[in-house]
């Protein structure tokens, strides 16, 4: 530290003591001593203390003196030594990553490189004058010039993938680099290139003509191969970059033989002695990439003609039996062998050639088997990784993929054998994953014997005759009988839906398996039980579960042969209509295709999960629906709009002496309708005078309530008086007005009675009989009344179609010259009288 003091003093010349400059005052000395000096010593003591600054004081070098480093490399470009420091500096004020030093000044996360990349290339040649520099020999220019442009595109690559890509000879400056004997410049330019290739077809086609290939592959084996350093690993991730996505340098890898030289680097020897070679990371990640190359050849998404080409190289020159050697092997990585399978899967994928050679081979195991069952074997096993259990339904699926004989073998293992030696097969393997209690092993085998159908009905209608024992003592039953029970007692939804995509795979353009379906007992009332249902359920695996059933149901309206009488393609939309809902059914359907899970599974054939609950739709199926869901829909929209149209349509009239009758038969009913209105009329009448009467009544009770009281009041009066009486005329006659008073309370009493007896038998003529009578009646002839109206509205219908089809054969008279009669005697042609039409 006091060196470098003690040189900064001599720089900057001595200051008084008590006065300290800050550091941007220092900085801004250095970068005037930098500008001013004549002397070349003196500029290079400047820069290396700028140098020396651009690590804890980024930001003050970087804003004061950048200028004034540019300038240094225009003026001074012939004393590397110069050149080479302020290059350094450079480097280190556009760093993207974050110094130790300015941590506490700047935080942890910092863009400060980024920001002074940005005002370095805002100079056209700026980077012009760096690659210039890559032409010097010198140790100390040629490296910081690699660095400085690995740190500029680590920042803003896309600007300088543009200006290296317009600069004359940019990119081949850059390769003749990869032949400096000094593996640290390198390895530095296999940095660059990695960044400089990222993402931009255009440089990748360059790198690639300026005999990048070659290149590579004598770093790699100068590195060792696939036990090499991480030198190897900045080889294959350059290579990849090259290959990944790009058409034409796939191409011309393929043509150039390069496919050859892939074959050595897999031929590693696994096994010394039966003791494991050791796998060390750097060698896993070798591999790794060097298995990346492999699949970026032979992607599902290449075009056909080149994927097959490539698939038939890797066949001829070893390849595919140095991957399988190594898939067979005992001591690998599993993460490793995962991505092994995914590479033999895609070498494989829908070349027959490469599929039977992999059906070929044996696995080393006693007793001896074939590879593909020791990989079902692994795939149906829920104690092994999610992801490599994933890489064996891939494999698997990618064997099926286009190959009809190898689709039949798997649905033969499940068929009768005869008196041949059982083995475990791979039929056998699936239907023991199939009914396992683990969900993901039924989603595994039910997906994987999917695929044993596509488009291929033969086997769908053979998988009809598979016959399952469950029980002993009682008969077999079928495979189909036997998943349809397992969907209806499955509680995990993932177990629910693999049966589900089987079961659509199934029927899909196969009318016996519809058939077979709709057969059996239950199945359909379980999946219009399931879509009827108006829970509100917000669960992923619960909504697919509905719309793959709807769709399930849907194609067994589309693909009905009305073979099954209860199931016929119209009562299934009857059911369908009646317990779902048209509206319903469509909103359902098309939930799959809504979902992000639908789009990720249909990017790409290898499934996409990164763990079992993401693990939902297959690829496959995704595109037998994507196919399907417009015409399923279509079938049942169709099949319930014909109803509708056959129950408004009557037959044609076969002459006008129908419509006649038709007519007269409107007109009674109208006379009829008529009447009806005149007796509602009559009877509304009735009742009013019957509620007045009531009234009435009701009145004259309530007067003679009142005369009651009366009497009984003078009763009183007279039966309590306190003097007594004698019996004198007077009292004879009070006693027989008592007695004419007790007579007419008697007979007002009686005459009261009776008016109540009448009132209540009117009541309840009134209210039980009267009004409900007309009620109902009037109920009746209403109904009746709109049932006339409708067929009038038939009835009119019928004319109107009478009167298109009479004026058609009007035309058709007229044209074979027949004479024909005025419009209202024409309303009366009877069709048996026309003539016979030529055509």
């Amino acid at each position: 530290m006091e060196y470098f003091k003690s040189s900064l003093k001599s720089v900057l010349g001595a200051t008084p003591s008590g006065n300290q400059p800050t550091s941007a005052e220092t900085v801004e000395r250095l970068v005037d001593r930098l500008l001013s000096s004549t002397l070349l010593e003196d500029r290079r003591d400047a820069c290396r203390a700028l140098k020396a600054l651009s690590r804890t004081y980024r930001v003050e070098v970087g804003a004061q003196g950048m200028d004034a480093l540019r300038q240094v490399l225009e003026i001074d470009r012939t004393d590397c030594e110069i050149i080479g420091l302020a290059l350094d500096t450079l480097c280190n004020i556009t760093n993207p990553e974050t110094f130790s030093e300015e941590v506490d000044k700047h935080g942890p996360k910092n863009k400060i490189g980024e920001q002074f990349t940005e005002i370095f290339i805002k100079q056209p040649d700026s980077i012009g004058l760096a690659l210039t520099f890559l032409e010097e020999f010198d140790f100390r220019v040629r490296l910081p010039a690699v660095k400085l442009l690995t740190h500029l595109l680590a920042n803003k690559p896309k600007e300088i993938q543009e200006i290296i890509l317009v600069s004359p000879m940019g990119v081949s400056k850059l390769m003749d680099l990869l032949c400096d004997s000094r593996e640290v410049i390198r390895n530095g330019v296999l940095l660059l290139l990695i960044q400089l290739t990222k993402g931009n077809a255009n440089i990748q086609k360059i790198v690639a003509f300026e005999n990048a290939f070659d290149r590579i592959f004598d770093v790699i084996m100068q590195e060792g191969g696939a036990e090499g350093g991480i030198v190897v690993e900045d080889c294959l991730l350059l290579m990849l970059n090259l290959l990944r996505g790009n058409i034409s340098n796939q191409t011309f890898f393929k043509e150039g033989s390069y496919i050859q030289r892939l074959t050595p680097m897999f031929q590693m020897q696994t096994e010394i002695d039966d003791n494991l070679i050791g796998w060390s990371p750097q060698k896993v990640s070798n591999v790794h990439c060097m298995i990346q190359v492999v699949r970026a050849l032979v992607t599902p998404s290449c075009p056909a003609q080149a994927l097959t080409a490539c698939q038939g190289n890797m066949k001829a020159c070893g390849l595919l039996q140095a991957l399988c050697n190594i898939l067979m092997a005992s001591g690998v990585p599993a993460d490793v062998l995962t991505e092994m399978i995914n590479a033999v899967a895609e070498v494989i994928r829908g070349n027959t050639v490469n599929q039977e050679y992999l059906s070929s081979v044996m696995a080393p195991s006693t007793p001896p088997r074939s590879a593909i069952v020791v990989l079902l074997m692994s795939m149906v096993n829920e104690k092994q990784p999610f992801l490599l259990r994933c890489s064996v339904l891939y494999c698997f699926q990618c064997f099926l993929y286009k190959n009809e004989i190898g689709q039949a073998q798997l649905i033969q293992t499940l068929l009768p054998q005869g008196n041949e030696i059982p083995s475990l097969t791979t039929g056998q393997l699936l239907c023991g994953g199939l009914f396992s209690p683990d969900p993901l092993s039924n989603w595994f085998s039910a997906v994987a014997l999917s695929h044993a159908l596509i488009n291929n009905n033969v086997q769908k209608e053979e998988l009809l005759r598979v016959l399952l024992a469950t029980n002993i003592g009682k008969p077999p039953v079928t495979l189909m009988q036997q998943c349809i029970l397992l969907l209806q007692q499955e509680n995990k939804t993932q177990s629910k839906l693999g049966l589900v995509m089987l079961f659509c795979r199934w029927t899909a353009h196969c009318p016996p398996a519809v058939k077979a379906f709709l057969s059996i007992d239950s199945s359909v009332t379980y999946l219009t039980t399931l879509l009827s249902s108006q829970e509100n359920n917000d669960d992923l695996q619960e909504t697919l579960l509905q719309s793959m059933c709807a769709l399930l149901i849907g194609l067994c309206v589309h693909f009905n042969d009305d073979s099954v009488q209860a199931y016929t393609k119209e009562k299934l939309c009857n059911l369908i209509e009646n317990r779902i809902g048209l509206e319903r059914f469509q909103d359902i359907i098309g939930g799959v295709s809504r979902h992000e899970v639908y789009s990720r599974a249909l990017k790409h054939p290898q499934p996409a999960a990164k763990n079992a609950s993401e693990l939902l739709l297959d690829y496959e199926f995704c595109r037998l629906m994507k196919t399907l869901e417009g015409a399923v829909i279509k079938s049942v929209l169709d099949m319930s709009s014909m109803k509708q149209k056959n129950q408004m349509t009557v037959l044609a009239p076969v002459d006008c002496t129908l419509v006649t009758q038709y007519k007269d038969l409107i007109r009674e009913q109208d006379i009829q309708i008529q009447k009806l209105k005149q007796t509602v009329d009559i009877l509304l009448k009735e009742k009013q005078e019957l509620e007045s009467h009531v009234h009435e009544l009701r009145t004259t009770i309530s007067y003679l309530k009142d005369q009651n009281l009366v009497l009984r009041g003078a009763q009183t009066n007279l039966c309590d008086g306190k003097q007594p009486v004698l019996c004198t005329s007077n009292s004879c006659s009070s006693k027989q007005e008592l007695d004419r008073y007790k007579d007419l309370v008697t007979e007002l009493e009686d005459r009261l009675a009776k008016h109540v007896l009448i009132i209540e038998e009117y009541k309840q003529k009134d209210t039980n009989e009267k009004e409900s009578v007309l009620e109902d009646r009037l109920k009746e002839k209403t109904e009746e009344l709109e049932q006339f109206k409708r067929d009038h509205e038939g009835f009119l219908e019928l004319l109107s179609y009478q009167e298109n089809k009479i004026a058609f054969y009007k035309e058709k008279l007229i044209a074979l010259g027949e004479k024909v009669e005025s419009d209202e005697s024409s309303a009366d042609l009877d069709t048996d009288d026309l003539p016979e039409s030529s055509n």
